[in-house]
């Protein structure tokens, strides 16, 4: 027994005792997170800096320490720059032209440093954000010129809390924080159980899919059609804009993506139907609604947001109003079951497409959610009419982004990651984790499509691809003729770097 343990103790039997009660011990320190940062000397601090009993030292330096002024500096006992010891990951010193995924996790800390270029860095650092943008901090040698950003994480996002008590939240993506998305934006909200995103409205599309759990959509078109609808994760819903609608999370609770036609869209500058009854006169009101005027005495002094609400019952057809013009059917439902649709699969992964061949409303929406196995990739395409918003759900992945005429960069992405992809850039979406990557491919188009670069090689004369290309037809005799969507690859990601292969 330590001898803490002793006199605690002691203490103890002294006050069971005497009846004398001890005071309660002070609360453990909460531990602090570690993100991994530099420490030491730098920039001519060398913490821990001693705390001061009072006020000294000066502001601002004098005159003599300028360049012209002051004595050379002892370049002997200056604070090095040298790294000992650098660590390297495997591949890391591999060909820098190979691209190998680097796994800088092991290392402690990472350098950026590929094949010989680079060096490394003994400067002010957090090693976390490192660790997972290795793409970024090690680049492939591949990598050349400048392009705008491409890369955005839900998790940097600001998160605008609801009303009330444990309501929920919502965060957006735009051309704010992602100044090249000008055709599209981001949304991902979410709805504690029987909580409302109150009725709204919006200038722009909204495209959704649901994430967890499920939601009650309601809305009414400008015919004065009704609709009302339940639907669960893996499920998309579609509003036009100007259309006004209401989500409700049922007893699950629920989460899901937004996606609007407009990069410039803004979360925080949607039609509220609170806002609309406090900006008008109360007597236009009555007028409007036939009302005496005290019927507007208990409207909320300020917008409902995301709030709490009674729950919603079971049994949807309770709910299911429809007026003089009907209900909307069919073709024209603002709902669609995609959760049940069975995906294509192939070797590497699976892909399932959704767009306005089987969801004729989104008349100028397209997308495809794309599962991909560890090692594997989506292949190397573009899209022809449309940028690409790719949102991901989970897993980890790089993209390699080729812009027109000679310039690509490498981005690393984990869930909530918000990926953009211009029109015509070529792009591939490689596995680089232990797990299946899902994500999900968003177009502007009215039918999804793209351009397989494999497909591409494999359907031109082989005279032309030999004259440009100069591939051997080892490698022309396996190109195929159909559009392989996910092609496998090794689990070992730096099976290269040791003379192995890398499918």
């Amino acid at each position: 027994m330590t001898v803490l343990a002793v006199l605690l103790a002691l203490a103890t039997a002294v006050s069971q005792s005497t009846g004398l009660a001890l005071p309660a011990p002070a609360p453990a320190p909460a531990p602090q997170m570690v993100y991994g940062e530099n420490s030491g000397p730098v920039a001519g601090v060398s913490p821990p800096i001693p705390t001061a009993s009072g006020r000294t030292g000066s502001l601002r330096g004098s005159t003599n320490l300028l360049g012209a002024n002051s004595p050379q500096p002892d370049l002997d006992t200056a604070n090095s720059a040298i790294v000992p010891n650098p660590q390297s990951v495997n591949g890391q010193d591999a060909n820098a032209d190979l691209g190998l995924y680097l796994d800088f996790n092991s290392a402690n800390p990472p350098q950026p440093n590929r094949g010989g270029r680079g060096g490394t860095d003994p400067g002010p650092r957090t090693y976390d954000y490192e660790k997972l943008n290795p793409d970024l901090y090690a680049p492939p040698g591949t990598d050349a010129g400048s392009t705008p950003q491409f890369m955005f994480n839900m998790g940097l996002a600001h998160n605008r809390a609801g009303v009330g008590n444990h309501s929920g939240w919502a965060r957006q993506q735009n051309q704010d924080v992602l100044p090249v998305a000008k055709a599209m934006a981001g949304v991902d909200m979410r709805l504690e159980p029987n909580a409302y995103r109150e009725l709204h409205w919006h200038t722009a599309a909204e495209w959704s899919l649901v994430l967890k759990g499920c939601t009650r959509v309601a809305a009414l078109d400008t015919d004065g059609r009704t609709y009302i609808d339940d639907v669960c994760a893996g499920d998309v819903w579609f509003f036009p804009a100007g259309v006004p609608h209401s989500l409700q999370a049922l007893e699950m609770g629920t989460e899901f993506l937004l996606v609007f036609d407009s990069g410039a869209f803004n979360e925080e500058a949607t039609f509220l139907v609170t806002e609309m009854m406090l900006r008008n006169p109360v007597e236009v009101l009555s007028k409007d609604l036939k009302a005496n005027t005290s019927a507007f005495d208990n409207l909320p002094k300020d917008q409902l947001y995301i709030f709490n609400g009674t729950p919603a019952p079971k049994n949807i057809a309770e709910q299911n109003l429809t007026g003089p013009a009907g209900a909307r059917t069919g073709n024209e439902s603002f709902t669609y079951h995609w959760s049940r649709q069975q995906p294509m699969e192939v070797e590497g992964g699976s892909v399932k497409i959704i767009d306005p061949l089987t969801f004729p409303i989104a008349s100028n929406f397209s997308a495809s959610q794309v599962v991909i196995h560890p090692g594997a990739m989506r292949e190397i395409h573009w899209h022809t009419t449309s940028d690409e918003y790719a949102f991901f759900i989970q897993g980890s992945g790089r993209i390699t982004v080729y812009v027109a005429p000679s310039a690509s960069r490498t981005y690393d992405f984990t869930a909530g990651g918000v990926g953009y992809i211009p029109q015509g850039s070529s792009h591939y979406i490689e596995n680089t984790g232990t797990e299946d990557l899902v994500y999900l491919e968003v177009l502007q188009a009215s039918k999804f499509t793209d351009i397989s670069v494999a497909q591409w090689l494999a359907l031109t004369p082989r005279q032309v691809i030999k004259d440009h290309l100069h591939l051997p037809d080892e490698l022309l005799d396996r190109l195929p003729t159909e559009k392989p969507y996910v092609v496998a690859g090794n689990k070992n990601l730096t099976a290269m770097a040791g003379g192995g292969q890398a499918y």
